[in-house]
């Protein structure tokens, strides 16, 4: 696996035009016909040969850093050459997450949300449920917002679970909509998993399926939000296989949040607004963000 900024070296234009696809043996630029390498090399450059002191070598496509944490691919943008390895900076998480076999679920449905709320917002809203009992009806019927507990919060992570005291999933039916996503604890079969994993990823992990969140700021007053529903490869096709179940519940349930978030964008950007304080219920929450509405 490997990943290179999309500029070609010899005037900047930009090598692939598509958001995905398949490349064959190498990447042409649509410009002037540099050709590289699946690892970047180059090795066509049209009538540069009567260039003196020119070495192909020396034009590579500039790579950037990428890593795999539980099937998800992550990209460093540091400048300086070695990076903190994502081993080191994920280490409070080594094997927290094993049971739930991330790696091998397959997504059923993305969602693209276009929500007119800074980032952070976000990711407070997330962080916290002191909120859930008036915005969401649906989901506090299901799971007890004040019965939270945070069993994440060293290194760029945050987060915990709630019980589900009503049903057996988070679902419009409160059924299981899926067979399990991996061997789950006895006690983990009637929780749901909350996770922060900064910079821009929130992980909601059910017993039946998970919920992935992905986050890219386009302002700081817009972010897109892809929001994906994964499940076991081996429920699909099954007769008892209904992801539309979790889907309806929790796409009701997001545009509750995206709501109140656009409100408080709407809000803090009023010359009248202070940050207030935090209450017990809103412990959970980023660190360093004590002003985070100002930002």
């Amino acid at each position: 696996m490997r990943g290179f900024y999309n500029v070609c070296r010899h005037r900047g234009t930009r090598l692939c035009e598509e958001k995905s696809g398949q490349l064959r043996e190498t990447i042409q630029c649509p410009y002037h016909a540099w050709t590289y390498t699946l690892e970047g090399k180059l090795v066509g450059v049209p009538h540069m040969d009567k260039i003196a002191g020119f070495d192909k070598a020396e034009h590579s496509l500039h790579a950037i850093s990428l890593a795999l944490w539980k099937g998800f691919i992550f990209v460093n943008l540091a400048e300086k050459l070695t990076p903190t390895p994502l081993e080191r900076v994920f280490a409070p998480l080594a094997g927290k997450f094993a049971h739930w076999n991330l790696p091998k679920l397959r997504s059923a449905r993305r969602i693209e949300y276009d929500v007119r709320a800074n980032w952070k917002l976000i990711f407070e809203n997330y962080s916290e449920c002191y909120h859930c009992p008036l915005v969401h009806p649906a989901l506090s019927k299901l799971t007890p917002y004040d019965a939270a507990e945070n069993d994440l919060s060293e290194g760029p992570f945050l987060g915990g679970f709630m019980p589900i005291t009503k049903g057996h999933s988070l679902t419009m039916s409160g059924n299981a909509c899926a067979l399990p996503v991996g061997d789950i604890k006895t006690e983990d079969g009637h929780r749901v998993f909350y996770y922060s994993i900064f910079p821009n990823m929130l992980l909601s992990m059910h017993p039946d399926y998970v919920m992935l969140h992905q986050l890219w700021p386009q302002s700081p007053q817009r972010v897109l939000i892809f929001c994906d529903w994964l499940f076991h490869p081996d429920a699909f096709g099954r007769p008892d296989f209904h992801p539309n179940d979790a889907i309806e519940f929790w796409d009701m349930t997001n545009r509750q949040d995206w709501h109140v978030c656009e409100l408080s964008q709407q809000g803090i950007a009023s010359r009248a607004y202070q940050p207030g304080p935090y209450g017990p219920r809103e412990a959970s929450r980023p660190r360093g963000t004590a002003n985070i509405c100002a930002c």
